[in-house]
């Protein structure tokens, strides 16, 4: 009984992460219409929907065929470096994107972020604190999904979505490479892409607590609740385009729809025998529910 309050309180903490995440996410993509990204690296828009939905899936599955490489010869130096530049420049559109949201005068205010989310990408990095690594994860998917929204229109999303979840079914229930690619990251790279909380027993949480790492992840025994940096970051996307098309009130109706979703699966997986599931086809159920809900309202009022 006290291990299943202790996992229900462990995805408690994890829903609450995915909610907070979503809805900052929103405030910094509305921020961004009104500003520009900064660094150079605001989005081409002068494709059509289509051909950028393309253009995303072809790099989404070239990136992990390019992960899946360097994963085979070892590449962990490289791995880490670039995790590393992406989560500084992940964390500075956000960031940059929360002085527009307060609207604060700050002469150079690009190149300042920069300079606070550098220490804050090594730590994740490098020293691999956890308490870090989630707060990090929180002010990272806001920046990338900044840099996706305006390539896409609402159904273009939602076909991003789709092919994504079934990418998710085949990798996790079949090909079982996702669970492999998490443990390498975990183990080899030091570190993983999403929400990591550790489920420890009271001597092993004494241990972790003392040291503050995640270094002693390996010295103790440990069960690791996980979820994906993907399954956070598109549905945020879709909320975006939702929010860039009718306003942030309906992109936040998104993002409750894929919360509830998300909560959903944790409470049934939690009354059957613990093993990963691919968390992406029922974000999208909640999601398009939420959309249903969205242009119903639309047509009402």
């Amino acid at each position: 009984m006290k291990r299943k309050q202790q996992f229900f309180r462990i995805y408690f903490i994890i829903i609450v992460l995915f909610f907070l995440t979503q809805f900052l996410g929103l405030l910094v993509i509305n921020s961004y219409q009104t500003h520009v990204i900064p660094y150079g690296i605001s989005p081409p828009v002068e494709a059509t929907p289509q051909y950028n939905l393309f253009s995303i899936v072809f790099a989404i599955f070239l990136g992990i065929i390019i992960i899946l490489f360097l994963m085979k010869f070892k590449a962990e130096v490289f791995l880490r470096l670039w995790f590393f530049v992406v989560v500084i420049l992940a964390l500075a559109v956000t960031f940059n994107g929360l002085i527009n949201i307060l609207n604060l005068p700050i002469k150079n205010a690009a190149i300042i972020v920069l300079i606070v989310a550098l220490p804050l990408a090594y730590i994740k990095i490098f020293v691999r604190n956890i308490k870090i690594h989630n707060l990090t994860e929180i002010g990272i998917y806001p920046g990338v999904a900044t840099l996706f929204v305006p390539l896409l229109n609402i159904w273009t999303a939602v076909g991003l979505l789709f092919l994504l979840s079934l990418y998710d079914m085949y990798a996790v229930w079949h090909a079982g490479f996702m669970q492999k690619m998490a443990k390498y990251q975990i183990n080899n790279i030091k570190v993983f892409p999403g929400f990591l909380i550790p489920a420890l027993g009271k001597k092993s949480l004494d241990k972790l607590r003392k040291s503050k790492s995640l270094k002693s992840v390996n010295k103790v025994r440990i069960n690791v609740a996980m979820l994906g940096g993907g399954d956070v970051v598109f549905p945020m996307i879709l909320a975006g385009v939702v929010l860039v098309k009718f306003g942030l009130l309906y992109g936040l109706i998104i993002s409750l729809g894929a919360t509830i979703a998300l909560s959903s699966l944790i409470i049934v997986s939690l009354r059957r025998k613990p093993s990963p599931y691919p968390a992406m086809p029922f974000i999208l159920l909640g999601c398009l529910v939420a959309l249903a809900v969205v242009y119903l309202i639309r047509y009402i009022l």
